[in-house]
């Protein structure tokens, strides 16, 4: 998907690892096992990754750990487009046409954060036709990797709108925070 932006195969995987675990910090030999790549490949990019601000790096005794640095200048921007790699946007994708007729699919940044959230809040906004059983499915093997539930929500573009129109607060509030469009424009969602 990215081979003709991002050309270093090595470099797609390292970016793909630390924006899907943003909180986790990783050794040199730790990151070769866990992309299985050769170890001089994975040091060069640690280090251009480094040395472009994407990726810093701590000595701890005798290793040293990169983690990504959220205040990199283009830090968002990687992240929604990771996160569109991600396990969850990728079985969307791969089951849409069994979903159902889809307007919008929005997904919170929350979700990419691994931010928990609360009991009145969603991760993810189905808009259209949607077949329930197809995206329950989804959400429950997803919800094994994530580690706690992923609420979401499924309405017809009809409530979509009069919720919208009638100033819902549980939709402003979902709509009003940052979110990855997976499918749909986010001009159009908020109009």
């Amino acid at each position: 998907m990215f081979e003709h932006i991002i050309p270093s195969k090595t470099r797609r995987k390292i970016l793909e690892l630390f924006f899907t675990h943003i909180d986790e910090n990783y050794y040199l030999r730790k990151v070769v096992r866990l992309i299985d790549e050769e170890v001089n490949a994975v040091k060069r990019e640690l280090d251009i990754l480094n040395e472009e601000k994407v990726l810093t790096k701590e000595r701890r005794l005798n290793k040293v750990f990169y983690n990504i640095n959220k205040n990199y200048r283009f830090y968002d921007e990687f992240l929604r487009i990771f996160t569109k790699t991600g396990q969850l946007p990728a079985m969307i994708y791969s089951n849409l046409p069994k979903i159902g007729k889809i307007k919008y699919i929005a997904l919170s940044t929350k979700y990419a954060k691994k931010i928990s959230i609360k009991e009145d809040e969603i991760y993810l906004l189905f808009v259209g036709t949607i077949v329930i059983p197809e995206i329950t499915a989804i959400i429950n093997e997803v919800e094994k990797n994530f580690g706690r539930e992923i609420n979401y929500t499924a309405m017809t573009e009809e409530e979509f709108i009069f919720r919208k129109k009638n100033n819902d607060p549980f939709i402003w509030r979902f709509l009003k925070q940052p979110k990855i469009m997976l499918v749909g424009v986010e001009e159009e969602l908020l109009k």
